[in-house]
């Protein structure tokens, strides 16, 4: 909620009260981004060293809560990348850890369900925050400073929560009385090269998967004033927590392939109607549409990585999860930067719609569905 209080208004703040443009955004988003997933790695790994993953993600989180409202003293662009690169550093340092302590709390044939449900709270305070901002605008025009400042209240009662949440402490991985060389330290079990394969085709599938502010700016353009923004972006949401339980529960059941390619092409004919339409109303159905991309895949990828692979090397698998993702968008929404400025919208929007395909048909090359993630499980 309090991220989401400042992120559908990014591209407003940065284009009309800093001047920024479109160019910019993607800097600032993609260095964010790819920052906080290559960070996760080393904090997975640190995770899985000490089995102590709870204070790395009351550290993400506090350094997160304590760095975003100071977005509302940010006098250029570079200052707003300085705060977003910290902002994203905190969401680094958690994700792996909190992402290993779910799969822990998590039964294995519920594990889609589990991560569906983590991802349906993510976008339920997506949902609020937005209507508070727009709430907030709509007695306090333009007053995005003072709103970004008020994002510190939720970011407290984060870590309030978090204090009550139940360690998960791993016992010792070898007895006292085991020969230091004999031991092999659970943590550095092998991946495995299904793990990889999986990290490529989801590597392919972000190299098009540019920042969703690019779609706010999109809409923006398109003439929808700054007060429906927020709206919309809640709108979408909400639409992201009904799917994303819908669809974590249906990869227990049906395998998680099936969902991570529907959503994928979702994904494909989303970004096709935004290179393709003019009409505000049809973008703005599929910008709501959008939202199914999300609930098929999100929760659904987590899970798909908790099955795969070893339980003791999660947060370093998780890690590695990130970072291909981060590396991955950070090419990709520098990339739709330039195609934005120096060639078109559509040219963007059409590039990031092929991306999605061409890892879709990745997908069911490399992985059959005699290995279709183990999703009725066991736990390794």
């Amino acid at each position: 909620m309090a991220s989401e209080m400042i992120y559908p208004l990014m591209p407003l703040f940065l284009t009309r009260v800093l001047g920024a443009g479109a160019m910019s955004l993607g800097v600032i988003e993609g260095v964010a981004e790819a920052a906080n997933s290559v960070l996760k790695v080393a904090a997975g790994r640190v995770a899985d060293r000490t089995g102590a993953p709870k204070p790395l993600v009351l550290a993400g989180y506090g350094l997160s809560g304590a760095v975003r409202p100071l977005i509302a003293l940010v006098t250029s662009w570079t200052h707003v990348l300085g705060l977003r690169f910290v902002d994203r550093l905190g969401k680094g340092i958690r994700g792996a850890p909190r992402d290993a302590m779910l799969a822990h709390f998590a039964p294995s044939h519920l594990r889609g369900r589990a991560f569906g449900f983590h991802r349906a709270m993510d976008h339920a305070g997506a949902v609020v925050g937005p209507l508070i901002a727009s709430l907030f605008l709509f007695f306090y025009p333009d007053a995005f400073r003072t709103l970004f400042a008020l994002s510190i209240i939720p970011g407290i009662v984060v870590i309030l929560i978090l204090l009550r949440v139940p360690d998960v402490r791993r016992e010792a991985i070898a007895a006292k009385a085991e020969p230091a060389a004999a031991r092999v330290p659970e943590y550095r079990a092998p991946l495995g090269g299904a793990f990889y394969r999986a990290i490529v085709v989801v590597f392919l599938f972000s190299l098009g998967n540019a920042s969703d502010a690019f779609l706010l700016l999109r809409l923006s353009d398109l003439g929808i004033a700054p007060f429906w923004i927020p709206l919309l972006w809640s709108a979408l949401h909400g639409v992201k927590v009904v799917s994303s339980l819908v669809g974590g529960d249906l990869s227990d059941r049906l395998g998680r392939r099936a969902l991570i390619a529907a959503g994928w092409i979702i994904y494909a004919v989303v970004y096709a109607s935004f290179a393709i339409f003019e009409s505000t109303p049809a973008v703005v159905a599929m910008f709501l549409f959008y939202g199914l991309y999300f609930g098929l895949t999100e929760g659904v990828e987590k899970a798909w990585i908790a099955d795969i692979a070893p339980a003791a090397a999660r947060g370093t698998a998780f890690g590695v999860y990130y970072a291909a993702l981060g590396i991955g968008s950070l090419i990709a929404s520098l990339l739709f930067g330039w195609l934005w400025t120096r060639v078109s919208p559509s040219a963007a929007f059409f590039t990031g719609a092929s991306l999605a395909i061409v890892a879709t048909a990745l997908l069911y090359l490399l992985f059959s569905s005699r290995n279709d993630a183990t999703h009725s499980g066991h736990e390794r």
